[in-house]
């Protein structure tokens, strides 16, 4: 059995925790928070066995296996460095760190320790994904895609009534680019590679964060358009264009509907069936890692690559002016 704690309290942490409830094998031991009565409070929630205020004891614990850090993005580096030293194994939320090189720092740390780290993109283990990458044999030659992801918080009021939120923090590493961006970067980096260049720009909002923005990534043989915010709402769908067929994506972060649309004016319908936002394809993934069932290897070198282009686009905007 690999037991779980869990740092941080926000949703993405009940979705993990509903996951984990549905994967053999896993469970959830500890729930951690600074504040005791939040602990104990959220350990219920998410129906974990035990509640700590203590970190450094928790890390010391030998009744936790795995962490699974989803705290703000600006302390996920500290604490899953703490973790993989103390010999646990680690699922990171995206972005994983603000940095490639920190992330290198935490793999090579995690293979000194003889552990797992892992970034906990869902995108990379869904089914919908698998598909798409699948049906890229199809297209030809790529020569254009356009992977879009905007999706208004309902946070964004807090930041138009002049409050700071996490979310809208650049000293916590909020952003529109950390938070619905990266899931645009690591389709591009998963279906692609990494760029040769990128070009960027982007909407600030009160605060300093970005809002929204948009980058064109290049090629030797194609280019791609990538757009992301989280001031605005859209229901245009993601594309990847061929010289034979173009295909529609529906909802890049969990593709449920796609259309393959070919040049002689045929088309064919696929339709996945799995729920829109399920964390448990990763929890499985990671659970068969730690049970040495792979390598995490080429998970965390598309990772690092991801990162390297999340911080291109940073380096293109500031450019950009």
């Amino acid at each position: 059995m690999l037991r779980f704690a869990t740092i941080g309290t926000s949703w993405i942490t009940t979705r993990f925790a509903d996951a984990v409830h549905r994967v053999p094998g896993v469970e959830l031991a500890v729930a951690y928070s600074r504040d005791t009565a939040r602990a104990e409070a959220f350990a219920s929630e998410i129906g974990a066995a035990a509640w700590t205020a203590d970190l450094p004891g928790l890390l010391a614990s030998d009744d936790v296996d795995a962490v699974y850090v989803a705290s703000p993005n600006s302390t996920h580096y500290e604490q899953a460095l703490a973790a993989v030293r103390a010999g646990k194994h680690v699922l990171v939320e995206k972005p994983a760190t603000r940095t490639a090189a920190e992330f290198a720092t935490l793999a090579s740390a995690a293979r000194a320790s003889g552990v797992v780290l892992l970034e906990a993109m869902r995108t990379a283990y869904d089914p919908g994904t698998a598909r798409v990458r699948e049906l890229l044999a199809e297209l030809g030659t790529v020569r254009l895609a356009s992977l879009r992801y905007s999706q208004r918080s309902s946070r964004y009021d807090l930041v138009l009534a002049g409050e700071r939120v996490n979310i809208f923090d650049p000293a916590m590493g909020g952003g529109a680019l950390s938070d619905l961006g990266v899931y645009c970067v690591g389709a591009l980096v998963d279906l692609f590679g990494e760029p040769q260049r990128v070009l960027a720009a982007a909407v600030t909002v009160a605060g300093g964060a970005d809002g929204a923005g948009t980058a064109i990534a290049a090629y030797p043989e194609m280019l791609a358009e990538i757009s992301w915010s989280k001031i605005m709402a859209s229901d245009v769908p993601s594309e990847v264009q061929g010289e034979r067929a173009t295909l529609v994506i529906d909802h890049l972060p969990a593709p449920r509907e796609l259309t393959l649309r070919r040049l002689d004016g045929t088309e064919e319908q696929f339709t996945i069936d799995a729920p829109r936002f399920d964390l448990a394809p990763e929890v499985r993934h990671f659970a068969d890692l730690c049970a040495g069932g792979g390598d995490a290897t080429p998970d965390q070198e598309r990772t690092l690559a991801t990162l390297r282009v999340l911080e291109a686009i940073r380096t293109a905007v500031a450019a950009a002016g």
